[in-house]
């Protein structure tokens, strides 16, 4: 979707100011926050892919003023309104007040916090011959879905190059929606900054992405 979150590219949000010795946490609220996400979506109420979809329908205002955990607390709270989790009247009175919705894999315990801690898998056997090689041009296509999508705004319509094969990966698209995992294969893709930018572009700059086949046309 062409949210707000979709800055790339974009001019006029200032500098990016790396904290030094940057932590983990600014605040014991921010590693809850991690914590009820990584345990929310283990336990089945969500995938990957739907969580970044609910950040990414914050409002602007809302989205722009907002703390990175801040981002992630906000999106699971509409989303787990949304999927009959919680009630609005539960998050207002900050306890609950029916019986709690059943989870996809059941109760979340201590048992389940080894497996929990292991960064998932999401390549998936190939259901079909990959469409592009290395080396070959590409074009961006010029899409604008209404829900989630892994294609910045900025390489749409332009021209690229095949630089890595990453293998066929869930598409997170289609999983975002909860409508299946439909493994698509995943490439990397160098963009000359003067295809995006134009003659204003740094010649010497190049973009890669990784983009899921769906996105590519031949070029």
């Amino acid at each position: 979707m062409n949210g707000v979150h979709d800055m790339g590219g974009m001019d006029g949000f200032g500098k990016v100011e790396p904290e030094a010795n940057e932590p983990m946490f600014h605040a014991d609220w921010e590693a809850r926050v991690l914590a009820m996400v990584r345990a929310m979506g283990a336990a089945g109420a969500f995938n990957i892919d739907t969580s970044r979809f609910y950040r990414e329908t914050l409002p602007p205002h809302v989205y722009l003023s907002s703390s990175y955990y801040k981002k992630w607390f906000l999106g699971l709270e509409e989303m787990l309104i949304e999927k009959g989790y919680l009630t609005r009247e539960e998050v207002a009175a900050g306890r609950a007040i029916q019986p709690a919705k059943a989870l996809k894999h059941g109760k979340f315990d201590l048992a389940n916090v080894e497996r929990v801690m292991v960064r998932g898998k999401f390549d998936r056997p190939a259901p079909q011959p990959a469409k592009f090689e290395i080396g070959e041009r590409v074009r961006a296509k010029n899409i604008h879905p209404a829900t989630h999508t892994r294609l910045p705004r900025y390489v749409r319509g332009h021209v690229g190059v095949v630089e890595l094969n990453h293998g066929c990966h869930v598409f997170p698209d289609t999983a975002a929606m909860e409508l299946g995992e439909h493994p698509q294969w995943l490439y990397t893709v160098v963009f000359e900054g003067s295809e995006l930018w134009g003659p204003d572009g740094d010649p010497t700059t190049k973009v890669s992405i990784d983009a899921f086949e769906p996105y590519l046309d031949p070029a």
